[in-house]
């Protein structure tokens, strides 16, 4: 019997940790995070990290298992998932997969194209150009040297402005000639579902979940990371507004609302993303999804 992989994505704030977890305890299995965020050992409350009481539920992979102040990407997660899948493999027919990084969910499903290795010096170049000028830089060069690619990149996410300029800087190619969008073939079955509800509910419980952030010590915790905030972890929402307030750019109050107005619009373009693979089913996030069920009717 061909092993299974179940995916399970959405946006931010659907509920995707209490789904994964009663999706695992349905198979009995583990699950592994594509959350590109969770992944840091030090930002917990701001990246809504799944607590003690949800880890003892279910064994968690890729929670808090580097620091910010490592250098990880895509590709090195992709190696470390596939390694991670093929050992529990050996255990379990199934698993599960979770999180809302399109891109690391996608590398695990699909693989990613091989591009050329980049000078240490043009990465740091441009991540002084960020820093220093801000995002508008990039776009501007990025549009200019490969327009392709810029009409269809998330021009806000500077992560992947940077990624495409250092590839182009070194190669004098365009990044889009890199990308063959050829999926890479997997030696096991994989399933995707993604949570979904109604815009004005799932705008709430952002609303909300931010609120009790700020009361569970969100404030606290960016203080924390303040003389990290330079490094490219800690460009993410509900920590970079923050540092904004730290830096008196701006007041508390409107730093909090700043939060939820990022993190609404992050929700819309994981949507954006997700509804483009033809291959997920849509679940509607409720309080009773029969898992089972599901599961079988695929079967």
């Amino acid at each position: 019997m061909k092993k299974r992989l179940y995916v399970l994505v959405g946006p931010t704030a659907v509920g995707k940790t209490t789904e994964a977890i009663s999706l695992a305890k349905c198979l009995n299995t583990e699950i592994l995070s594509a959350d590109s965020r969770q992944f840091y050992l030090e930002m917990k409350i701001g990246v809504a990290s799944p607590t003690e009481e949800e880890l003892s539920q279910a064994k968690h992979h890729f929670i808090g298992h580097i620091s910010v102040e490592d250098e990880y990407n895509v590709g090195l997660y992709e190696k470390d998932a596939l390694k991670k899948i093929e050992t529990l493999f050996e255990t379990y027919d199934t698993l599960v997969l979770t999180g809302g990084s399109g891109m690391y969910v996608d590398v695990v499903c699909n693989g990613i194209d091989a591009l050329p290795d980049v000078d240490k010096e043009i990465r740091e170049d441009l991540n002084h150009i960020f820093f220093s000028q801000g995002i508008l830089p990039l776009q501007m060069e990025l549009k200019e040297k490969d327009p392709e690619y810029y009409a269809k990149v998330d021009t806000q996410n500077h992560i992947r402005l940077i990624r495409a300029l250092e590839v182009i800087r070194q190669t004098s190619k365009p990044f889009s000639s890199f990308l063959t969008k050829k999926k890479t073939l997997r030696d096991f079955e994989i399933i995707k579902f993604a949570l979904h509800m109604d815009r004005q509910k799932l705008i709430e419980r952002i609303h909300r979940r931010v609120d009790i952030m700020i009361e569970e010590g969100l404030v606290e915790e960016a203080r924390t990371l303040y003389p990290f905030k330079n490094l490219s972890a800690l460009n993410t929402v509900g920590y970079k507004e923050l540092f904004r307030y730290f830096d008196k750019e701006t007041t508390l109050q409107q730093a909090i609302e700043d939060i939820k107005t990022n993190t609404r619009r992050y929700a819309k373009r994981q949507m954006t993303w997700f509804r483009k693979d033809e291959d997920i089913i849509w679940v509607e996030a409720t309080n009773n999804i029969n898992w089972k069920c599901l599961i079988e009717n695929i079967k």
